[in-house]
């Protein structure tokens, strides 16, 4: 493992284009087509959590953190996405990052933070799997790779449905419409690809 000696700052309007290059890299041109990207369309993320990792001018790593409405109103953030430069993997910079982001967004009163994700990865700074059937993203998600974190003891108490941007959840009347209790077919469909 190469050792990595970077600080972690809040983004810039400048670091946007070597952001966005990172993250063709890291998740390939095709990345808005996934679902937590349609997700975040039309929304901006939270500017406080939007940070970088910096060696000297070099950016190396980038997180983000969007506002989501929860079932039938329970606020949350989605984090992601998270790269790091493909020169600098394993060095701690995505840990790094999320946990830094973490602390603040607990500051800031956030309570709870959704993903999707390798649980492996995630588990490190405390995300574990949504229960069965407790959150559905729009669109198609592997349901075994929706996790969480609470900030606050219990925030993921009593959150169910739909989780959907804050516009769109305005444009179905306050989020009326809620998620299937049976995730099955979600599950048999992440299973056939």
């Amino acid at each position: 493992m190469t050792v990595s000696h970077f600080t972690i700052e809040t983004q810039t309007a400048q670091d946007l284009d070597t952001i966005e290059t990172m993250l063709d890299a890291a998740f390939g041109l095709d990345r808005r087509t996934r679902s937590s990207y349609r997700l975040r369309e039309g929304e901006e993320p939270v500017e406080e959590l939007s940070l970088v990792a910096r060696e000297g001018d070099c950016l190396v790593g980038t997180v983000r953190f969007w506002p989501v409405i929860v079932g039938e109103g329970r606020e949350a953030l989605l984090l992601g996405p998270l790269a790091v430069h493909p020169d600098r993997r394993n060095c701690g910079i995505g840990v790094r990052l999320m946990e830094t982001a973490l602390d603040k967004a607990r500051e800031l009163g956030h309570a709870l933070v959704i993903l999707v994700g390798d649980e492996p990865y995630y588990r490190r700074v405390g995300f574990a799997r949504v229960p069965d059937g407790r959150l559905v993203m729009p669109g198609p998600t592997d349901p075994d790779r929706m996790l969480y974190r609470e900030l606050v003891p219990g925030a993921l108490d009593g959150a169910e449905g739909l989780v959907l941007s804050p516009g769109r959840w305005r444009e179905l009347d306050g989020g009326r419409l809620t998620a299937p209790r049976d995730t099955r077919p979600a599950r048999e469909a992440a299973a056939a690809r």
